[in-house]
Formats: structure tokens, sequence, C-alpha cells
């Protein structure tokens, strides 16, 4: 009898959702990838609300991950080295909350995983700024309209997608090769 396949499950929030779920959709163990809100105070937030600011949610993915292929700590490093956890609600031109950097964790071992993979990548030196990731319990994740899911596979010729997702997915390719799914 063969084992049952175990899964594991991450939310983060690191700008764009576009630019996270189109890295993380590459990775090898990862099962699949959600692009919605979460860290809110709404139920059931549109794109149009949560752009607004007002609601308080994130853009995030939501990743279903197979611990045995892939890490959460691995997740982590790659988290780390696509978006700039050293700016406060934004990433590049995108400003306010719902592009904040956070970690929403489900379990307590997923919390110190986080917090020690936040403190081992402070202290690397990337940034000359502090890191700025929030790291927070997950309450509840709403998942995206139609439209946002697999957005830069469906858009990739969009100018933003051209300008912003494009060299950011060009960049992890490169520097995560070896963690990208064999196709």
């Amino acid at each position: 009898m063969s084992n049952p396949l175990s899964t594991d499950t991450i939310t983060l929030a690191g700008g764009c959702f576009w630019c996270i779920e189109a890295v993380f959709k590459q990775l090898e163990g990862v099962l699949q990838v959600e692009s919605g809100y979460s860290g809110g105070n709404i139920a059931t937030p549109t794109y149009r609300e949560v752009c607004s600011g007002r609601t308080g949610h994130a853009e995030v993915v939501q990743i279903v991950f197979d611990p045995q292929k892939i890490s959460l700590d691995q997740l982590l490093s790659v988290f780390w080295n696509i978006h700039n956890p050293t700016t406060l609600n934004r990433q590049g031109a995108d400003v306010g909350t719902q592009y904040r950097s956070a970690i929403f964790y489900r379990t307590e071992e997923q919390r110190i995983i986080a917090e020690n993979s936040k403190r081992n990548f402070g202290q690397l030196g990337v940034y000359n700024d502090p890191i700025v990731t929030e790291i927070t319990p997950f309450k509840v994740f709403y998942k995206a309209e139609d439209y946002h899911q697999d957005y830069f596979a469906l858009n990739g010729t969009q100018p933003y997608c051209e300008a912003v997702v494009r060299p950011k997915v060009e960049k992890f390719q490169h520097q995560f090769e070896s963690w990208l799914k064999k196709h």
C-alpha cells in the first residue's frame, strides 16, 4: 500500500499576486497556487475593494505543496528573493497595505520556520534596511476572481506583465533553476 500524498499549505503576500503566483507555480513540489486575499477585516472582498486599501486584505498566494519534495524553508527562500521585504506597504510602484509583505502561518511549526527564515535572511545583508514582513496567524483565504488566476501565463504580453512580472520571473528562473519543475 502506498502512502497518501502529504501536503502542507502556506499563504504569502509579496506585492502583486500576479508576480508571486507566476513564480511559485514553477517550483517542483508545489501542487497548487491560487491568487487571493487574506489578512483583512471584511468577508469575500472583491479586487476593487481590496485595491481601495480599506479592507485590510493583502494580495496573497495560497500555496499547497508536498513537503517531501520542497520544504517550507525552501519556499521562504524563494519568497525573500522575489520581492523587497523591506518596503512597508509597497512593492515598486504598487503602494498600499494590499501590497504588504506577509507570511500567514497555520501552525506553530510554520511560525517558527518563518521567524527563523526571516532572521536568517536579514542577517545575509541583502538589503540595507530592516525586513518589515509581518508574520501573522492565518485566518481565512478568499480566492480572487477567476481572471486573476494564472494571470501572467494568460496575459504575458500585457504591459504590466512585460515590465514588472516577466523580469521577476526571469530572475527567479535563473536563481532557482535547479528547483524548477521538469517538463
